[in-house]
């Protein structure tokens, strides 16, 4: 008589039948249990790749290349004693020459080569973008994160202060400092006067970004075990902070060599015959017709630089943005 089928109804099947088939029942779920685990990967990697975070980042090509131009022209200004350029002080008889083999950037109105001051007048400029930079993350980095981690009347009071120097036109404020100094306009005076201008742009983003984070879990948790306030400043919130202050600070040293240029346009730099950016352009201004180069040339090395450092802080933001999902 033959076996009962286990597809019969009301019939259980032995445990011998059920054990027949175990062998291939096995290799079957051995092959489900791996491809269900391939899908899991993928779908991890998909995952990751969307939210960004095991995605490696790139800095890019336009970075490295603005980054590549910004530490030449940085590297000629250090290195610009050393280097075997012409004087940039004596005159000669080579007056508005043009652009040529012997002369890169042509001469000025009374035959100095306008390449080596080009170079000479980076150091001015770059000295005083960095200077001033630095001083404004000091001072406004300060009052950004006591005011943003503090709140209440320190808040106010600090804030307000940034008000009052948002209120003055920048260009006319840095005029202002630099004509209190009188003629001591050297290279303190210049960085202190821009200085002064960029303290309330930065104290308000780092103010923004300690609001930000001093409300997040980790800070929550720090104050919860008992951490002190200052702990929590350093260990905590400052290096969160420090990535978005580090993208416009270079930003801002473009700005801050515009505005170095744009005081020396006026005739309110540091003195001849100390060479600027700013300066030079202004040499040339009554010459755009007849020696076009005397001007066109520091202007088109100074708005390259800008732009390359404007590129460079924008990939950088982009770089260490963090996205949360949460």
């Amino acid at each position: 008589m033959p076996a009962p089928s286990s597809d019969t109804p009301g019939v259980v099947p032995s445990k011998s039948s059920i054990f027949a088939g175990s062998g291939d029942l096995a290799t079957e779920i051995g092959r489900m249990a791996d491809g269900s685990a391939h899908e899991l990967d993928t779908m991890r990697e998909v995952d990751s790749d969307e939210d960004g975070r095991s995605a490696k980042k790139r800095l890019g090509p336009v970075f490295w290349v603005a980054a590549g131009w910004f530490l030449l022209v940085a590297l000629a200004a250090v290195l610009a004693p050393i280097l075997p350029l012409k004087s940039y002080t004596a005159p000669s008889a080579y007056i508005r020459q043009p652009p040529s083999a012997q002369f890169w950037f042509g001469t000025d109105t009374i035959g100095r080569d306008i390449f080596s001051r080009v170079v000479w007048g980076g150091r001015v400029s770059l000295a005083v973008a960095f200077a001033s930079i630095s001083f404004g993350v000091l001072v406004g980095g300060t009052i950004g994160i006591v005011s943003g981690y503090f709140r209440g009347r320190i808040e106010t009071l600090l804030m307000g202060f940034c008000d009052v120097l948002l209120s003055f036109p920048a260009l006319l404020l840095a005029l202002s400092i630099v004509a209190f100094r009188g003629d001591q306009r050297d290279l303190l005076t210049i960085s202190l006067a821009i200085g002064v201008v960029s303290i309330a742009p930065i104290a308000r983003l780092v103010r923004a970004n300690t609001l930000v984070y001093s409300q997040r879990e980790f800070v929550t948790a720090a104050r919860s075990l008992g951490a002190k306030r200052g702990r929590i400043i350093i260990r905590e919130i400052l290096p969160n902070v420090i990535f978005p202050v580090l993208s416009f600070s270079i930003i801002a040293i473009g700005l801050a060599i515009v505005a170095e240029g744009g005081l020396a346009f006026l005739g309110q730099s540091v003195q001849p015959p100390t060479p600027t950016w700013g300066g030079m352009i202004s040499d040339g201004r009554n010459y755009l017709a007849n020696a076009p180069w005397i001007s066109l040339m520091p202007c088109l090395v100074l708005f390259v630089t800008v732009v390359a450092l404007n590129l460079a802080g924008d990939r950088i933001r982009e770089y260490f943005d963090i996205k949360d999902n949460n």
